[in-house]
């Protein structure tokens, strides 16, 4: 009789982003020596890169039952999504594994808390998936299929994808512009899967979003799609993640702005942008980095390091999605120099925070 495994969410979503294709080249849950390579130095075994550590997190009992089984049944909420052949179960240094992928163990860091609190044995294995996740966001989800089958039909050769998981503001709508003037098409991908206590909600997200493309961006430009799977807060190393997921989903650019994927002050503004530089010609993505931006009281508009003169200077405001959740979260109105009037209106009567709301 074939044994069985519960996932959780977060697990069910994970198992799905990897059999659609969104992690490729992997096709299971990382055994020992990808998980040691991609944590050491940042490729797999084959030589790829890779940069984040994706694996499936088991009790020590369910290790002990489950050991002897050539393959298993995943289950969730009773009914069964997939099936997972496992390769190894395998412990490791979580106090090390956390230093290489955040640069640091501090457990005030929320993805190291996260990594943390993972159960104690991995196992590794190639899966298979039998049932798509069907949870409250998954009706604006888009597989790697669908999106390159979508750019195809709209005759796109290049198109840009845009990392988020707040509410759209002048800075990004700012970058996600200068981007299509490079490009065929945007594909603004809000990453909606497990966030912390502060975050905006996948509906707030969503909402300002279909606001900005509906009244303020070319429709025809734009593909508008959520990915659900864990926010790891890894900074540098998410941006290459991320790079690495746009890639399989058919973007031939991606953009990483300033902190990205960061959290908290734990990097450096362009931290991602170096190590990233150093995959150049290697992701088989092009990355387009870009600085600031910020808004110029003199300039009369959004501006970055490289157009800008006053930097430096008072009269130059620093667009952040931490600082929009404050002003909204204090039930003030943001400027409307940093966010659009009509993207507030479109998050009246929406949830905007995960948790209690403080960022």
């Amino acid at each position: 009789m074939t044994q069985t495994l519960a996932l959780n969410r977060n697990q069910y979503l994970e198992l799905e982003k990897i059999a659609l294709g969104a992690f490729a080249p992997l096709d299971g849950f990382m055994n020992e020596a990808q998980f040691r390579t991609v944590t050491e130095t940042m490729r797999l075994p084959s030589g790829d890169v890779f940069s984040i550590p994706v694996v499936l997190d088991i009790g020590d009992d369910d290790a002990r039952r489950l050991k002897a089984s050539p393959s298993l049944d995943l289950l969730h909420d009773g009914v069964r999504v997939g099936r997972l052949w496992p390769s190894d179960f395998y412990g490791c240094d979580r106090t090390a594994a956390a230093r290489h992928v955040f640069g640091t163990d501090d457990m005030s860091h929320p993805g190291v808390a996260y990594f943390m609190a993972l159960k104690p044995v991995f196992v590794g294995g190639r899966v298979e998936l039998l049932r798509r996740a069907t949870f409250d966001i998954s009706a604006d989800e888009l597989t790697p299929a669908q999106t390159r089958a979508a750019f195809k039909a709209r005759g796109w050769r290049t198109v840009a994808g845009f990392q988020t998981r707040n509410v759209p503001h002048r800075a990004h709508e700012y970058l996600q512009r200068v981007a299509l003037e490079h490009v065929d098409g945007l594909f603004v991908q809000p990453l909606v899967g497990h966030t912390r206590d502060g975050d905006y909600t996948p509906q707030a997200v969503m909402h300002g979003y279909r606001a900005l493309v509906g009244s303020f961006l070319p429709q025809g430009r734009v593909v508008l799609g959520i990915l659900s799977t864990v926010m790891r807060y890894a900074g540098p190393r998410e941006a290459v993640f991320h790079a690495i997921i746009r890639r399989n989903y058919g973007c031939t650019h991606f953009i990483v702005g300033r902190d990205h994927a960061g959290v908290g002050g734990w990097y450096g503004e362009y931290d991602a942008h170096a190590l990233i530089e150093r995959f150049a010609g290697d992701l088989g993505i092009e990355i387009m980095r870009f600085k600031g931006p910020y808004h110029c009281e003199i300039c009369d508009g959004i501006v970055t390091e490289k157009t800008c003169p006053h930097l430096g200077q008072k009269v130059t405001r620093t667009i952040s999605g931490t600082d929009m959740r404050r002003i909204l979260v204090d039930g003030a109105t943001p400027d409307p120099r940093l966010m659009r009037p009509e993207i507030v209106d479109a998050l009246k009567g929406v949830p905007l925070f995960i948790g209690d709301g403080a960022p």
